[in-house]
């Protein structure tokens, strides 16, 4: 291999094709094979996004009802069964803060956590979460446990 002989690797190179718009004797001057007149034909076209060649676009189309919270805080629940469940395969002991729920992957490591109160927890466990239900904080104190609000 010299310096005389270097190519680009198969594939890496698309094919030249036509060239449009270089002169009548080209074969294809002249309208550069856009066509006569609308858009399309134009420099500077660009389609925008959702457009149905004048028809109402559906994003247009569609009704918009209600209202958005931007404010609005989203928590991953927990329910006490699952609790329970993690202390029968043994994979949590006596405490449960949100680092363990990350590593157990039961949260992600930005998400707020609620204990909800479906099934029930019989062991005596120390759970750190953002916000708890009320069934779920008496179930937990019931059980001997400490519900702790982070």
């Amino acid at each position: 291999m010299e310096l005389g002989n270097l190519k680009p690797a198969k594939g890496a190179v698309k094919a030249a094709g036509k060239r449009l718009g270089r002169g009548e004797g080209s074969g294809s001057g002249g309208t550069a094979s856009r066509g006569h007149k609308g858009a399309k034909s134009r420099s500077g076209y660009s389609k925008k996004i959702g457009f149905e060649g004048g028809q109402m676009p559906l994003q247009r189309r569609v009704p918009k009802f209600g209202f958005t919270n931007i404010n609005r805080k989203e928590y991953a629940g927990i329910n006490l069964d699952k609790l329970q469940a993690l202390v029968d395969e043994k994979k949590i002991k006596s405490t449960l803060d949100f680092e363990t729920m990350v590593s157990l992957r039961l949260v992600g490591k930005n998400d707020l956590v609620k204990i909800l109160g479906r099934g029930e927890l019989t062991s005596k466990l120390k759970v750190s979460a953002h916000k708890f239900t009320a069934s779920a904080k008496a179930a937990i104190e019931a059980a001997g446990g400490e519900a702790i609000t982070m």
